[in-house]
């Protein structure tokens, strides 16, 4: 009799794909995303989520979880990936913004895993909600913009507060993630609080609920009245900058051709050149400041820049000005 004994076999180390559905319509779901769900052994995530892809479901491991089990769905997907399968963790918009691709590398981290461990992470991006509810309402991050998140279940009030004062003083656009809920109502109104120190009460403000999907909403209102309009978790609140306005039902930031062009005929204004710092740009500035014979607490007054920023600049020998060789895109 002879014995025989067979080799155990451990499974083959799986993949954790993070995908992003953008706003949840199909149409807006990308060609990589619906191919990472259809080749999942396992879809895990909140349940609002996986309605929003339920009819391409059939025939797969479903783990549903509520909205405060962000680390549990990375533990999950982490188990069933060391089972050797394959395994599409998704969250709306982008996973990489406000989405699960943090939680799953901090519980990836924890246990050790390393890029070279055998299971592999790809991270399949979506449009997030800045851009959706931008896209619905014109063109209002065409010049510099910021997303800050009003939940404080996980980031200290003070924290989410200077940011809000920075951004605002700083005259971003910004986009409220996480507005308001039904135990958190007050956050809105200190972040409308904040920005009224440094914007206009009009300000042009566009909030927008449950873009892309059956209840969208849209409404146009200004900063002084943003908190009188119906805002909850399904809503993104947009705030312009000081150029920003509303016109024809659509909300618009202008990118600044205007400072260098004549939006009428195309051509430059004096002084400026196509493809070249404006003339108030970092050059033409520094010029301006070491000229004004003004010290640096004065220059940071006018300026609204800090004073040892100024005096580090003012410390420094001026170069002189040369011409680059190319021009650059104006952008």
């Amino acid at each position: 009799m002879n014995d025989t004994t067979t080799p155990s076999t451990s499974p083959s180390p799986g993949r954790i794909m993070l995908v992003g559905l953008g706003p949840g319509s199909h149409e807006h779901l990308s060609a990589r995303a619906r191919a990472a769900i259809a080749e999942a052994d396992t879809v895990i995530g909140y349940v609002t989520y996986i309605r929003l892809v339920a009819d391409l479901l059939e025939g797969k491991e479903v783990i549903r979880k509520s909205m405060t089990e962000e680390l549990d769905r990375a533990v999950e997907a982490f188990e069933r990936a060391r089972q050797g399968k394959r395994v599409a963790l998704i969250s709306s918009g982008d996973a990489g913004v406000y989405g699960m691709a943090g939680p799953t590398f901090e519980v990836l981290f924890q246990a050790g895993w390393t890029p070279d461990s055998g299971i592999e992470v790809e991270i399949i991006p979506g449009a997030s909600a800045i851009n959706t509810c931008a896209a619905l309402v014109g063109a209002p991050l065409t010049h510099d913009f910021c997303a800050i998140s009003l939940s404080d279940l996980l980031t200290p009030w003070p924290v989410i507060a200077r940011r809000l004062e920075a951004a605002a003083f700083s005259d971003f656009v910004v986009a409220l993630y996480n507005p308001k809920s039904g135990r958190r109502t007050r956050q809105i109104v200190e972040a409308r609080r904040l920005f009224l120190r440094h914007r206009s009460p009009d300000t042009p403000v566009a909030i927008v609920k449950s873009a892309y999907r059956p209840k969208q909403r849209v409404e146009f209102t200004t900063l002084e009245k943003m908190t009188e309009c119906d805002i909850g978790m399904l809503s993104t609140v947009l705030i312009g900058n000081a150029s920003t306005f509303i016109r024809h039902g659509l909300m618009v930031t202008p990118r600044g051709y205007a400072n260098k062009y004549d939006v009428d005929s195309g051509t430059t204004h004096d002084g400026e050149k196509p493809g070249r710092s404006l003339s108030s740009g970092l050059t033409g500035w520094l010029g301006e400041i070491h000229a004004s014979g003004l010290g640096a607490a004065e220059l940071a007054r006018l300026h609204r820049l800090p004073e040892d920023y100024i005096a580090a600049v003012l410390a420094e020998p001026l170069e002189p000005l040369t011409e680059a060789a190319g021009e650059e895109a104006e952008a």
